[in-house]
């Protein structure tokens, strides 16, 4: 394929980011929208230059010219649609997160994999800077023998919906899923396992909180039943650990940033920050890494392929990089939040396999 045919489903404020990115990539045309209404869908059209135009997701699905399907619905439509456009023979870009369940991802997993397909999952922080310059330091071996991870991330009090942006469907958990934990969780916990190499979670404990004031009547119109604070420990194999911190409701100013240790060296995410001891003298070091950045786009073969979710899934679609394995890194990550929930309704630790046993699979035809 000298050039990718793509399908989008859906027209929100989400896929305008995919379809702006799209249109630096010479070798991405996306040539069919679907959307809700006749109006909405006619107007992303007639914005970006897209030839067909759907109200019926399996109309568009069935366009034989298609290669491939980006998806940018809500939480809850993730898992039906995507197994719907990998049973019809496309391959599949999925907003995050994965799905509202374990289950529900592993199906999705099998659908590709029955399909002959790639499911790739959108996991920007994968492709920011500091990523990039934290996986070279891993590969590299600079930071021996990871160990240890901490997730974190922090709002002060910017809600979805109760606190004035986003639409009531962030917030309540039949739909989303989950708050914090799952909302930019996700993001977090999924870069940590990618620099981790991926490891295989053993035991989740945590917390959910729900604590801060909130307008009552927006609380209520939103049906806000998700958690904006989600505090965990994991531990997993090969004796790895991680600890959790995802808020979109504290009374902080602020909160470190992610981390990453090792037994020659540490990372500090974002900021970005290494640490390490040579010649018995400890060291702290900071990198420019707009430069790095410019230098590695324009020295390295195929790093465009890095620059975003969207070009990488083109890049990778095309032959030209293998594919990062981001829909088994969003299963991991679903299986880490729906540990902590789980363990947060039962008060206690529990184990991986006891999460995978009380996954729900949803209704997964659409």
């Amino acid at each position: 394929m000298g050039k990718i045919r793509i399908g989008l489903i859906g027209a929100g404020m989400i896929s305008q980011k995919h379809l702006s990115v799209y249109q630096e990539l010479p070798e991405a045309e996306v040539i069919a929208v679907c959307s809700r209404t006749q109006e909405s869908a006619e107007c992303c059209a007639k914005k970006w230059g897209i030839p067909n135009v759907y109200t019926d997701i399996h109309q568009l699905i069935q366009q034989k010219d298609i290669d491939a399907i980006d998806i940018c619905l809500h939480n809850h439509l993730h898992a039906p649609v995507s197994i719907a456009a990998l049973n019809a023979g496309k391959h599949v870009y999925c907003e995050k997160p994965l799905a509202m369940s374990y289950a529900d991802g592993l199906a999705m997993l099998e659908a590709a994999k029955r399909n002959q397909k790639t499911l790739h999952i959108q996991l920007g922080f994968l492709y920011r800077p500091y990523a990039r310059a934290a996986k070279r330091l891993v590969d590299g071996g600079a930071l021996g023998e990871i160990y240890h991870a901490r997730s974190v991330g922090f709002r002060r009090r910017n809600r979805p919906y109760v606190d004035g942006f986003g639409s009531a469907d962030f917030v309540e958990r039949r739909l989303s899923g989950g708050g914090a934990l799952y909302d930019f969780g996700v993001y977090h916990i999924s870069l940590l396992l990618y620099l981790m190499g991926l490891p295989a979670p053993t035991r989740m404990s945590g917390k959910l909180y729900q604590k801060i004031d909130m307008d009552e009547a927006r609380s209520r119109s939103g049906h806000y039943d998700v958690e904006e604070l989600g505090v965990g420990f994991v531990r997993f194999e090969n004796d790895m650990t991680m600890d959790l911190f995802e808020s979109w409701a504290v009374h902080l100013d602020s909160m470190d940033p992610g981390i990453l240790l090792g037994t020659k060296g540490g990372i500090k995410l974002d900021p970005f920050s290494f640490h390490t001891t040579i010649c018995d003298t400890e060291l702290d070091c900071t990198g420019d890494l707009k430069k790095m950045d410019f230098r590695w786009k324009n020295t390295q073969p195929n790093e465009f392929a890095y620059a975003s979710s969207e070009a990488h899934w083109i890049a990778a679609l095309l032959g030209k990089v293998p594919m990062i394995p981001t829909a088994e890194l969003a299963l991991t990550t679903l299986l880490i939040q729906e540990g902590i929930t789980l363990s947060d309704y039962k008060n206690c630790e529990v184990t991986a396999e006891e999460v995978k046993a009380a996954s729900v699979l949803s209704n997964l035809v659409v």
